[in-house]
Parts: C-alpha cells; structure tokens; sequence
C-alpha cells in the first residue's frame, strides 16, 4: 500500500487523541519526539512516547531540501501520512504558516487542522535574512489568525505560539519573553523559544507566561535531564532535527568511510536487519 494512502484515523479517534494531547500539558513534563517519516514515527509509538512532533527540517533533508524548502502540499501530506502512521497525537511543526499574509495564515492552519494533527506551532521567523523575525505587530496577528481558523474547526487543536529570537542570533531575553506574552494573549495554547539553554532563561519563560504550558528545545547534548528540566517547570520537550540529524550523521560517517577509504567499518553500530524486520512487521 502507498504511503499516502494509508487508513486515515476516524473523527473520533482524532478527538480522542487531541484530548489526550491536551491532558499531556496539565501536569508533569514529557518529551514529544520529532519524527521525520513513517518508519521514524512508528519506532518513537514502539519506544513508549505518548506523542509526537514533525520537524520541518527533518522531513525536508529526507527529501534533499533544506529546511523551510518544502511546499505547503507537501508538508500537508506528510502530516496527514504522520498521522495515519500511529495512535499517537501529533504536533506540526508549521513554520510560520506557510503564507504571506494573515489571512494566508488562516487558510493554511484550516488545512493543517484536517490533516488530523492535535497542535501545531507558528512562528515568528520571517525567511528574510535581513530581517529574520517579524515585526511584533504582525506576528500577533498570524497567531490571532491562527487561532480563529482553530477556533473555527472545533477549537480543539493545540496552539503553539514560537518566538525564534534565539536560533537567529537576537539573543535578546526581554524580547522574547514580551513576545510570548503577546502570543498568549493573541490565542497561543503553549509557547515555545527555540534556543534557550541556561536554567535562569528557561524559569523566566516559564514564569512569564504561567499557567500556559511551555515547549523546551533541547537538540543538542545537555546537562538538563527531564527531571531537572521538570523541576524548572516546563510541560514539554521537543528535540527538533536532532534526531533526523543523529540517523544522517550515522549514515554520513559509514558512508565517508566507504568513500574515502573503502572500508567497511562504519556499520559496526548499525541496528540489525532482523530487528528492524521484526518491529515493523509487529506494526
């Protein structure tokens, strides 16, 4: 069977997993993993995750582009294949959703709510190199945007305003924080900057906007566990590429080996044929 057309999950079961999905942020704090295809997203499911994420650079490597280089079709598809692909919530990574405009913005979250996904992110990145993060008064009104086309669908799919400061060198603190705040007070369900990494930055984001959720981005090797991240009192963890990164490291390294040297070594960390055989045929 196609990919693409894999079963899609029924109306209740969409509910049911945005439900959950919302339950997750009440309390605690759990690491939503982001997968970049099918396999990645049924491998995450048969580890234990309670939901996952997509990530917008991971999906777009898997199809030789670079990140913010996939058509908005294309991301619909393949967060409609995330979905049919597991039981489990997901969240769309959703760039700054896909248009030019406000208005665009609506258009695009009403397709992405019926793919089925439980939440999605928007942020405030421009893809302008002279000016990467958009005028604050115009990123307010893409997440109020976003919010009325949720809102028109049922209301029932999660809101995550991203304010990207941090991964565009704006390292500005008081910035980001006020931003989220706009974000919240425009409709954002959870908020989210990318970037941050010492504990102080990570309580200040998470008092500033209390009691809304907050996403951390760990995509890097951190002295942070979930129990200290927790205690800082974040809701969530995402990783982002780094686990589409990790798996194309692994490949890069084998195959720079064979390359370069005509050896063939580079597998000796490779998972088993039979394994992988034996989990995917469980699904």
């Amino acid at each position: 069977m196609p990919i693409a057309n894999l079963p899609h999950p029924s109306a209740a079961d969409i509910a049911a997993r945005r439900r959950a999905f919302r339950d997750l942020h009440a309390s605690g704090c759990f690491i939503i993993p982001n997968a970049w295809d099918v396999g990645s997203a049924r491998m995450l499911e048969g580890m234990g995750f309670k939901a996952l994420a997509s990530t917008s650079s991971g999906f777009a490597w898997s199809q030789g582009k670079p990140d913010s280089g996939v058509a908005r079709d294309d991301v619909l598809t393949h967060l409609r294949e995330l979905v049919a692909a597991t039981g489990l919530p997901v969240n769309a990574d959703f760039e700054s959703g896909y248009a030019q405009d406000a208005d665009g913005v609506a258009e695009s979250v009403s397709m992405a709510v019926d793919t089925g996904v439980a939440g999605l992110s928007i942020e405030d990145a421009s893809g302008d190199p002279a000016q990467p993060i958009r005028d604050l008064a115009d990123a307010v009104d893409r997440i109020r945007a976003a919010r009325r086309a949720i809102d028109a669908a049922g209301g029932d799919v999660m809101l995550i305003g991203r304010a990207e400061n941090f991964l565009h060198g704006r390292n500005d603190l008081a910035d980001t924080v006020a931003r989220l705040q706009a974000y919240s007070q425009a409709g954002a369900d959870c908020l989210y900057a990318p970037g941050l990494r010492t504990p102080d930055q990570i309580s200040a984001v998470v008092q500033a906007v209390a009691p809304k959720p907050v996403n951390l981005l760990v995509g890097w090797s951190s002295d942070l566990d979930l129990s200290q991240i927790a205690a800082l009192g974040v809701r969530r963890v995402s990783v982002g590429g780094a686990l589409a990164r990790a798996a194309w490291g692994g490949f890069m390294r084998a195959a720079r080996m064979l390359a370069d040297e005509g050896r063939f070594t580079g597998f000796a960390d490779a998972a088993s044929g039979q394994s992988l055989d034996a989990f995917f045929r469980a699904r």
